[in-house]
C-alpha cells in the first residue's frame, strides 16, 4: 500500500513536470497497481466495505447502549400550576362531649324510653351528646377556606438498577452482535479481495488475448502483402487473397470488440477499487508470474480447516446469539429490582403543601402470572437455538462438500490446462506448416485460414483453461480464508 502511494505521487508529481505552468490542462491521474497493491487498495477505499465499517462502528454504540442502561440514570423536570385563585373549604369538628343538664338528660330518656325500651341511660346520653353536636357545630366553628395559589417546582430524579438478569444477558447479547458484525467485515473484505483479484486477472487474461491476436494479425497481414504480389506475379489466384482479406478482416473486428473488453475490465477494476472512471490504471504483475505464484499443484494437498471458513465462523457466533436470546427470556421468570431518590426543589409554593422535598425508594417487579405467555416465549427462544445448532451442522457438511468439490475442479482444471498448453503448441506448428507450404505454392490459403483459426482457438482455450485453474484456486484460498 505505502509503495502505492509512493507511485502515485510520482507519477502526479511528473505530469505536473510535463505541462508548462501557464497552461491549464490538468495532468490525468495514473495508478500503477500489483496485485497485492490493488487489493489492499480496494480494502482501504472501497466503498462498500465503508458502510460495513460503520456497521461495526454502531455494533460498538450498541453496547454501550446496552451497558447504560444498568447505570445511573438522572432526570430532571420543571413543572408550573395554576388553580385560578380556589378556595378549598374545611369543616373543622370538635373533641370530647358537650355539657348537658340534668333535666335534659332526663327529658331525653323519658322520650327515648318511650320509643326504645331496651336503651339504657348512657345509650340516650350518648345520643343526645351526638344530636346535640351536630346541631350545634356549625354555630361553635364555622367552615374554614385556603386559598390554592400558583405552584412551580423542579424534580431531580437519580434512578440505578441493582438488580436484572435481562440486563446482563442483554449486554452479553449485544458483544455478540458486535462480533458478528466484525465476522460480516471481514466476510466483505474476503468478497472483495476475491472480486479484484478475479478482475486483475480478467485484464490481463483480455490484454494477453489481445497481443496474440494483433501478433496474429499482424503476421497475417503481412501474409495478405505478400499473396497479393505473388497475385500479381501470376503464382496466386484471386480467391487466395479474397480467402486472406476476410480473414484479416475478421481479426481486425476482433481486435475492436477485444479493445472495448479490456476497457471494460478496467471499469470493473475502478468502480472495485473505488476510483473514478477517469483515473488511469496500469498493471504491473505479469499473468504467467501470477500464474506460477499460485502453486496450485500445491493447494490440492493443504488439508481443510473449517474452523478457519468466516461463513462458518458467523454460523457458530449466531448459535451463541440465539442461546443469549434463550437466556434472556428465561430470565423474564426473575424479578427485577431497582432504586431511586428524588428531590424537590419548591419555586412557588402554594397555601396547602403535602409533597417531601426528598424521597428514597426502591422497586421491585416481580413476574407472577402470564397464563403461559412467558413460557411460549421461552419455547420459541429454545426452537431458534436448536435450529441454530442444526444449521450450523448443515453448513459443516456443505463446507466439507465445497472443499472436495474446489479440489476436484482445480484438479480437472490442471488437466484441462497441460492439454492446452499442449495444443498450443501443436497448432503453432500447424500453422507454421501451412504457411510454409502456402508461400511455396504446396497449400491452399483455405488451408493457411484454416490452421491460423485453429491456432487462434488454441490460444484462446489456452488462455481461459489458464483462467479456470486461477479461478478455481481462488475460491479454494476463499473457502480457506487464506486470500
Amino acid at each position: 500500500m505505502k509503495n502505492s502511494k509512493i507511485i502515485i505521487l510520482f507519477t502526479l508529481l511528473l505530469a505536473m513536470d510535463i505541462f508548462a505552468p501557464g497552461i491549464s490542462q490538468e495532468p490525468a491521474e495514473k495508478m500503477v497497481l500489483d496485485l497485492k497493491g490493488a487489493v489492499d487498495y480496494a480494502i482501504d477505499f472501497n466503498k462498500t466495505l465503508k458502510n460495513s465499517r460503520m456497521e461495526v462502528e454502531k455494533s460498538r454504540k450498541s453496547i454501550w447502549e446496552a451497558i447504560a442502561q444498568g447505570l445511573p440514570q438522572v432526570d430532571g423536570t420543571m413543572d408550573y400550576m395554576s388553580y385560578f385563585n380556589y378556595e378549598m373549604e374545611f369543616n373543622f369538628g370538635i373533641d370530647g362531649t358537650p355539657d348537658f343538664t340534668d333535666q335534659q338528660l332526663l327529658d331525653a330518656y323519658s322520650q327515648t324510653q318511650s320509643i326504645f325500651p331496651f336503651y339504657t341511660p348512657n345509650d340516650v346520653a350518648m345520643l343526645a351528646a351526638n344530636s346535640f353536636y351536630e346541631g350545634q357545630l356549625q354555630a361553635m366553628l364555622p367552615p374554614t377556606a385556603i386559598l390554592l395559589s400558583d405552584q412551580s417546582t423542579a424534580k431531580l430524579q437519580v434512578s440505578q438498577l441493582i438488580f436484572s438478569g435481562q440486563y446482563i444477558a442483554g449486554i452479553q447479547t449485544a458483544k455478540l452482535a458486535q462480533k458478528i458484525s466484525e465476522q460480516n467485515l471481514e466476510f466483505s473484505e474476503l468478497n472483495i479481495k476475491e472480486l479484484v483479484i478475479n478482475s486483475y486477472y480478467l485484464v490481463l487474461i483480455t490484454e494477453e488475448s489481445l497481443a496474440i491476436l494483433d501478433q496474429n494479425l499482424a503476421n497475417l497481414e503481412e501474409t495478405l502483402v505478400q499473396t497479393e504480389t505473388m497475385f500479381r506475379t501470376g503464382m496466386a489466384e484471386q480467391t487466395d487473397v479474397d480467402q486472406i482479406r476476410i480473414t484479416v478482416n475478421q481479426l481486425i473486428n476482433a481486435k475492436n470488440s477485444l479493445s472495448r473488453n479490456v476497457e471494460l475490465n478496467y471499469n470493473l477494476l475502478r468502480f472495485q477499487l473505488g476510483l473514478e472512471a477517469n483515473v488511469e490504471i496500469e498493471l504491473s504483475d505479469d499473468l504467467g508470474f501470477l500464474f506460477t505464484g499460485t502453486q496450485p499443484e500445491e493447494a490440492l494437498s493443504v488439508p481443510f480447516s473449517i474452523e478457519n471458513n468466516i461463513t462458518y465462523q458467523m454460523m457458530k457466533t449466531q448459535e451463541e446469539i440465539n442461546k443469549k436470546l434463550l437466556d434472556l427470556e428465561q430470565w423474564n421468570y426473575a424479578p427485577t429490582i431497582a432504586g431511586f431518590y428524588n428531590y424537590n426543589a419548591k419555586i412557588l409554593t402554594s397555601g396547602f403543601d403535602m409533597n417531601p422535598n426528598h424521597l428514597v425508594g426502591l422497586q421491585m417487579s416481580l413476574p407472577i402470572f402470564s397464563s403461559g405467555m412467558r413460557k411460549a416465549r421461552v419455547d420459541q427462544a429454545r426452537i431458534d437455538y436448536n435450529m441454530a445448532q442444526t444449521n450450523r451442522s448443515i453448513m459443516e457438511d456443505q463446507l466439507k462438500l465445497q472443499e472436495k468439490q474446489y479440489k476436484y475442479n482445480l484438479q480437472s482444471s490442471l488437466e484441462n490446462y497441460y492439454t492446452q498448453q499442449e495444443n498450443v503448441e501443436v497448432a503453432q506448428r500447424v500453422y507454421d506448416s501451412y504457411l510454409r507450404k502456402f508461400e511455396q505454392g504446396m497449400a491452399s490459403s483455405l488451408d493457411l485460414t484454416q490452421a491460423n483459426s485453429n491456432y487462434l482457438d488454441a490460444e484462446s482455450n489456452y488462455l481461459t483453461a489458464m483462467m479456470d485453474v486461477m479461478n478455481a484456486k481462488l475460491a479454494l484460498d476463499k473457502l480457506m480464508n487464506k486470500l
